[in-house]
């Protein structure tokens, strides 16, 4: 096939698709939807850096000491399991 003629076609689908979309009224509602939303991230207070950088350590530290935890209870619990069998 001929490759104008898959573009052709990709148009002819991408603008049926935009042409049903608009008709009913779906790309207004989603226009809409995200200008909403850049309003409310402009209403969000953001962290700055030295809190960001507090925040990442501290979710490191907690995902490590949980993976530590799950280590060593797995450990506890294969040995517990290797004894009775």
């Amino acid at each position: 096939m001929n490759e104008y003629i898959k573009l052709s076609i990709w148009v002819v689908v991408i603008g049926t698709v935009f042409l049903y979309l608009w008709r009913k009224g779906h790309l207004l509602s989603m226009t809409q939807y995200v200008q909403e939303t850049r309003e409310e991230l402009r209403k969000c207070t953001w962290p700055s850096r030295e809190e960001l950088k507090g925040s990442t350590m501290v979710v490191l530290t907690v995902t490590f000491m949980l993976g530590m935890y799950t280590v060593v209870v797995d450990l506890v619990i294969s040995t517990l399991i290797g004894w009775i069998t």
